[in-house]
């Protein structure tokens, strides 16, 4: 498999909202960050930690279908992030005081397991969530715990139980900060002690100019008598992950270029017939191969980005195809109309008219669950969708 060499080793932007995060944390605060995926929720909190010296567990609560995998979850990035020898040593003394036990072989993977039953791993969580607090103690650092998905666990934890707990015994601890990952602010977190950090589409010029630099790593540049990068721009609407997906799809493009051409040219050394050779140069009229249009001098011209888009899309399709058809329809005929025709009033009469949408309740809550699941942005920013990749095969799709 080829790597990505367009994945960021730095924070792209948010320089403002690092700031941000990076005080809430040192301050033993708590928060929110909400936004779409793929626009660098996780790559912001991580971050800020190191910033402020301290250690980050991950957990997805959307792999918790219990109590009892919920704990294994947290146990496993517990001995996951404190896993240096001497770490390891320091749980191994915390668990002589719990029901815990710290396995530790030498084919196998260190585990924290424990053995009650099932109606007894409230006594486990106890247990569980002052270990953080004690390792930044003993260690002299901060520690961040990140729930992904954090409402899932409402699924089994039907009264709010475990949920209560957890924030409640966080908040306790001075050491010890959690951060939620959400798409769209829940309205409880307003009543709450909750920092909340929204993170807005990347500015077009921030995008810009990590997409020049990187590109010129990889020996590629956008064409400046073209409208290339402009296209670039306007296909990823200042979405991080879009960038680089298309970004890698357009080196890739390149590189299997480059190497049939080398083929092509061993073989004309062979006696392959000069015609032959230049047929390398022809674009191709498959949008999902991998060779697209030919990349002279490593320029990138408009056709390379739209047909690689074209082709990443098209790869995409399956996914894109079931998205679809797990909407409701009122909401699936929302997201067609503002892929085709983009504007930042769906409510007005004109707009319901021309799209045969429902007026009222309907269209309001489609579009407010559109906003839920990450598919579309609300009012304040014009009611674009928020996965522009989405977008364009859509756009394609249906014209």
């Amino acid at each position: 498999m080829v790597s990505n060499p367009f994945i960021p080793r730095y924070l792209v932007g948010r320089q403002a909202e690092l700031l941000q995060v990076s005080t809430i944390l040192a301050q033993d605060g708590d928060l929110m960050v909400a936004g779409v995926p793929g626009n660098g929720r996780r790559a912001l909190i991580r971050w800020a930690a190191q910033q402020v010296g301290a250690r980050v567990l991950e957990i997805d609560c959307l792999r918790a279908t219990n109590s009892s995998r919920f704990l294994e979850l947290l146990a496993e990035k517990l001995v996951e992030v404190f896993s240096d020898p001497g770490e390891l040593e320091l749980i191994q003394r915390w668990s002589t005081e719990h029901p815990l036990i710290l396995e530790q072989y030498l084919t196998r993977r260190t585990r924290l397991v424990w053995h009650v039953p099932s109606k007894d791993n409230w006594i486990i969580l106890q247990a569980l969530l002052t270990l953080p607090q004690v390792m930044a103690e003993w260690l002299d650092c901060r520690v961040v715990l990140v729930f992904q998905n954090f409402p899932h666990i409402r699924s089994w934890d039907r009264t709010g139980k475990w949920e209560d707990y957890v924030r409640q015994e966080v908040e306790r601890q001075n050491r010890v900060s959690y951060v939620l990952i959400a798409t769209v602010t829940e309205p409880w977190v307003y009543e709450s002690n909750l920092h909340v950090v929204t993170l807005a589409p990347l500015e077009r010029q921030v995008l810009q100019s990590w997409v020049i630099n990187v590109m010129a790593v990889e020996g590629l540049k956008f064409e400046a008598e073209s409208q290339a990068l402009n296209m670039f721009l306007n296909y990823v609407q200042g979405h991080l992950g879009d960038a680089i997906a298309l970004a890698r799809r357009i080196w890739l493009d390149c590189r299997a270029f480059a190497r049939m051409k080398d083929e092509g040219t061993k073989k004309n050394a062979s006696g392959v017939t000069n015609s032959d050779l230049q047929s390398l140069s022809h674009p191709l009229v498959h949008p999902s191969s991998p060779i697209v249009y030919s990349f002279e001098d490593g320029l990138i011209q408009t056709h390379h980005v739209h047909r690689s888009a074209l082709s990443l899309v098209e790869d995409l399709s399956l996914t894109f195809e079931s998205l679809l058809l797990l909407l409701p329809p009122i909401q699936a005929r929302v997201l067609e109309s503002l892929a085709l025709d983009p504007t930042d009033s769906p409510h007005s009469r004109e707009y319901i008219e021309k799209h045969q949408l429902s007026r009222g309740g309907g269209l309001q809550g489609a579009l407010a669950g559109l906003e839920q699941k990450g598919l579309v942005y609300g009012s304040k920013y014009s009611y674009q969708i928020a996965m522009p990749l989405l977008a364009f095969w859509l756009k394609h799709r249906l014209s």
